[in-house]
């Protein structure tokens, strides 16, 4: 019998890098949101792992244990067939291999061994806002949230995390605000998260220029930024982001661009 489940993108509303510890990772003050965009996979059981790959992002895919869902299957001792739908970019930012690896988890067992598989694999295996803290094993769900829209912009660039975190002057800034006010409209909620950071932003367009790009197209929306260590940014709406992406991306044919919503 075949098992569907979707691994949606994951968006860093904010990223606020708080420290670092003795072993060299980094801590983070995150919240982090979902949207309906994302992998699809299919999992049908059989003696052997085998992991075939579809979708525009196929290519550069390993099939093999060097794959994040071949590992997170192996931890929920579950062996078979595995199709992997692959509808993110690579290293974008958006957490593509570590949703996909928590969609494992949550299908088959083993989300308290989330953590040995990365750090953004724990939050990923809940589909709803969440306060991400640590290096990624202190989560806390954020609840009233206004519904958002949603477009992802990726400029065909790959960012190298480790670049970007090693330019940081510091390591030790403020977190987020402790409170999330009662805010009832996404023009409350964007002005409150214009307040907030991305501490990686703005090393990234040192980085890769076209990470500025990105953030410019995305003029009209309430909010901009980019997610993660990127190169992926985001810009949220009330209303009317399928527009929004459809201009951007005849504006910009060869750079990924999608719309939905935030899961909540």
């Amino acid at each position: 019998m075949t098992t569907e489940v979707f691994a949606p993108a994951k968006v860093n509303l904010t990223l606020h890098v708080t420290g670092q510890r003795a072993d060299g990772y980094h801590l983070l003050d995150s919240l982090v949101v979902f949207a309906d965009v994302g992998d699809r996979l299919w999992f049908t059981p059989a003696p052997q792992m085998q992991i075939e790959v579809t979708g525009p992002f196929a290519i550069g895919v390993p099939t093999d244990r060097r794959n994040l869902i071949w590992r997170a299957a192996e931890i929920a001792g579950w062996t078979g067939h595995i199709t992997l739908e692959k509808n993110l970019p690579h290293g974008a930012g958006i957490g593509g291999g570590s949703s996909d690896a928590a969609a494992v988890l949550r299908a088959f067992g083993g989300a308290d061994h989330a953590l040995a598989l990365g750090a953004d694999v724990p939050v990923c295996l809940k589909h709803t806002p969440q306060r991400m803290r640590g290096i990624g094993e202190v989560l806390d769900p954020i609840g009233g949230l206004p519904e958002l829209e949603i477009v992802l912009v990726n400029p065909r660039v790959i960012v190298p995390t480790g670049a970007v975190f090693s330019g940081l002057q510091s390591k030790q800034n403020d977190p987020m605000a402790d409170a999330l006010p009662a805010l009832k409209t996404a023009s409350e909620f964007c002005e409150w998260l214009a307040a907030q950071r991305n501490d990686l932003e703005h090393l990234a367009c040192v980085v890769a220029p076209e990470v500025s790009a990105a953030l410019s197209a995305l003029d009209g929306a309430l909010l901009a930024r980019m997610s993660g260590s990127g190169a992926t940014c985001f810009g949220l709406y009330a209303s009317g982001a399928a527009a929004a992406a459809a201009r951007i991306a005849h504006a910009h044919p060869d750079w990924w661009v999608a719309s939905g919503r935030v899961l909540s």
